[in-house]
């Protein structure tokens, strides 16, 4: 568990990922070495897995969202495709659930032939893999911040 230094330093870059060492370093009333220094174990152990600009998918041609429910009728292919899922930049995350599906894949593309050369040409390549696609119209709220524990005295 991370001790409330830690957990206020991952809770500001979380929301302030651009923050210099100083300003870090005075937010948990450290030096800008030390601040910076707890950040680079924050990462060794996993906890920070990396630093990365939020961008518009819309503004790079990437304007259709979509889930895709994945059931692989063999357990055989599951290495083969979760390695193919893996490769695959317009796949943002795979999810294996319980439920009637093995996966659930959130993904970006072009358009609705985009898609379908995914659904056809990427995923139902697998022997048995049957599919469900929800189209998202429009996204409410989308955030990677984590709601962390607080010192409630």
């Amino acid at each position: 568990m991370l001790n409330s230094i830690d957990l206020k330093l991952v809770g500001h870059l979380m929301n302030y990922g651009r923050t210099t060492w100083a300003e870090l370093g005075t937010l948990l009333d450290l030096s800008a070495p030390a601040a910076a220094e707890r950040v680079r174990k924050l990462e060794e152990k996993g906890i920070i897995k990396g630093f990365t600009a939020i961008i518009d998918p819309e503004s790079v041609g990437y304007g259709l969202l979509a889930l895709i429910a994945v059931t692989l009728e063999r357990c055989e292919h599951k290495d083969a495709f979760l390695a193919r899922i893996g490769i695959m930049p317009e796949i943002q995350e795979c999810h294996h659930v319980a439920g009637q599906e093995d996966y659930i894949l959130k993904v970006r593309c072009t358009g609705t032939h985009d898609l379908e050369r995914i659904i056809s040409n990427e995923i139902k390549i697998f022997p048995g893999a049957k599919t469900r696609t929800t189209i998202i119209l429009s996204t409410i709220k989308e955030t990677p911040i984590l709601p962390l524990p607080t010192d409630k005295g």
